[in-house]
């Protein structure tokens, strides 16, 4: 027998934290991955309305062409729907 088998450890390391440790532990990375669950639902909902606001440009651009054909390069009041011709235009239109 050595002289290591006689000594006996008066500080032993802990196996595990306290229960409260653990608990405060467990809640800080439930928080973490419930927000980054959110945070990603979030991203997916983004991404989904900026494809919905691509179509919506697309449809005013297909009602631009449209309007350019009938009417010209003009400008139109989305308020009451006045059109505003170019300065040289609307001189040659009144001669």
């Amino acid at each position: 027998m050595t002289d290591k088998d006689n000594v006996v450890d008066l500080n032993p390391k802990p196996e595990k934290i306290t229960p409260s440790q653990l608990e405060k532990v467990q809640k800080a990375v439930s928080d973490i991955n419930r927000a980054q669950l959110e945070l990603g639902r979030l991203e997916t909902q983004k991404h989904i309305i900026n494809h919905e606001v691509i179509k919506m440009q697309d449809v005013l651009k297909e009602i631009q062409d449209e309007l350019e054909k009938d009417y010209g390069t003009v400008n139109v009041s989305i308020e009451d729907g006045t059109i505003q011709y170019p300065e040289d235009e609307q001189a040659d239109k009144e001669d």
